[in-house]
């Protein structure tokens, strides 16, 4: 029996839900009823029944993105941990006086190279930089910097600090969706665009510290908390950093899946909380009180699923390969990840997990039909998500200009759109040369 034609008409009316998610998230800051909206609206379009509905939503609790969710989860209850055992904050102590901070360039190398390690592990910026904050801002004041420069390095550093660290929701998500080891995502994606994008923050810094001296500078700092570790902090944090270093190591020498991660999570805040001094009853209310801040994003995660199988049911992505079909004529290969970088910068907004998710899900048959190099897809991906959060002004650009206790958004939009047309120069170069 031949198989009916594809109905491109139908497959458009199934980005339908996409349209609606990307105009609402806009306007409607909260992504976790868009889609839920969404995903209502997908389910209508593939003629879905109330019983093939619920059990669509109950096959996402057992998906890749729900395994997402639940990392970050445990990891913003890791967060708790290291809060509470001040290993956060030793951390910040130790690069930045270790550094030895006493003029601008110093003030900025620390301030970029604290928030990407704490970023990185707590796999949250505003968590991050609030945790550093109150032990660099009097640092950064002594040295001269003002804060609409301190802003922007905060936003710039923790926007890359969150595709570099190896547990952060975007890595996880990203290895899973493209297959690519961290190790040669880390060196040949990540590492190539956190190395532009902080290049180009590095000048703009340079520039906005001349335009705002005596403009924004910090009055006064005595308000600031003054942050010495003690004995106890020193040793949990030794132990954090040889703990977290073993267990890695463990997982890539066996190539362990993702699911690992939950068990490294899990036996770092046990551990360091114990060598901190709490209790295991305390080391659990912190943790489980983490993991009930990130609860949004894990529902937001388990609607993510069916949002994204019921437009492949009504063949929306195979609709939009076909009308891009003639742009890959016109530009060869190169044009499928310039296409979803530019898709994912400038078009989408919201989450980044799901952002990824929606770029790699539009192009992949395209990727996979005409041959891309999958580290060039993989870094056009990155390009994606990093692009569109400083294109966008969002919670991440205004939580990094309030940490830093500065109202001069004009600053962060400059260096925004600048490291945003840096980043598409660069996937464009990078596609051209290598796809």
């Amino acid at each position: 029996m031949t198989p009916a034609p594809f109905d491109i008409t139908y497959g458009l009316i199934g980005l339908l839900p996409l349209v609606i998610y990307v105009i609402l998230i806009f306007t409607y800051k909260d992504p976790v009823p868009v889609t839920l909206f969404c995903v209502i609206i997908g389910a209508i379009i593939t003629h879905q029944t109330i019983f093939s509905f619920a059990d669509a939503l109950v096959k996402g609790m057992g998906s890749f993105l729900a395994l997402v969710g639940l990392i970050i989860m445990m990891g913003r209850g890791l967060g708790e941990v290291l809060t509470a055992t001040k290993v956060s904050h030793t951390l910040v102590h130790k690069i930045i006086y270790g550094i030895g901070v006493n003029t601008e360039n110093k003030a900025m190398l620390g301030i970029i190279t604290a928030s990407l390690v704490i970023v990185g592990l707590l796999g949250t910026l505003a968590g991050g930089n609030a945790i550093i904050a109150p032990i660099v801002l009097p640092v950064a004041a002594a040295a001269g910097l003002t804060r609409s420069t301190v802003g922007v390095l905060f936003h710039a550093a923790g926007e890359e600090g969150l595709i570099l660290g190896p547990f952060t929701p975007p890595v996880i998500t990203l290895i899973g969706l493209t297959g690519v080891a961290y190790g040669e995502m880390l060196l040949k994606a990540a590492l190539p665009v956190a190395c532009v994008t902080l290049l180009v923050t590095w000048f703009m810094a340079h520039r906005i510290q001349r335009a705002t001296k005596g403009v924004y500078d910090y009055e006064s700092v005595a308000d600031v908390e003054k942050f010495v570790p003690d004995a106890r902090a020193n040793r949990a944090t030794v132990v954090f950093a040889a703990s977290f270093v073993l267990l890695v190591a463990y997982g890539m020498y066996y190539k362990a899946n993702t699911a690992f991660v939950t068990v490294v999570m899990l036996a770092l805040a046990i551990i360091t909380g114990l060598v901190g001094g709490l209790s295991v009853s305390k080391i659990f209310q912190l943790f489980i009180k983490g993991m009930a801040g990130n609860l949004n994003l894990f529902v937001l995660f388990l609607f993510l699923e069916p949002f994204m199988n019921f437009m492949e049911q009504a063949g929306a992505f195979k609709a939009l390969g076909l009308l891009m079909q003639p742009l890959v004529y016109l530009g060869g290969k190169a044009a499928i990840p310039i296409m979803g970088a530019f898709t994912g910068a400038v078009g989408l907004s919201g989450a980044t997990v799901a952002v990824m998710k929606m770029v790699h899900d539009m192009f992949f048959p395209l990727v996979q039909q005409y041959g891309v190099n999958i580290i060039v897809w993989t870094t056009a991906v990155v390009v994606a998500t990093r692009a569109t959060n400083f294109f966008h002004p969002g919670s991440n650009m205004f939580s990094s200009m309030g940490f830093a206790q500065s109202q001069d958004m004009i600053s962060m939009i400059k260096n925004g759109w600048t490291v945003a047309a840096a980043q598409l120069l660069f996937i464009i170069i990078i596609a051209l040369i290598f796809a």
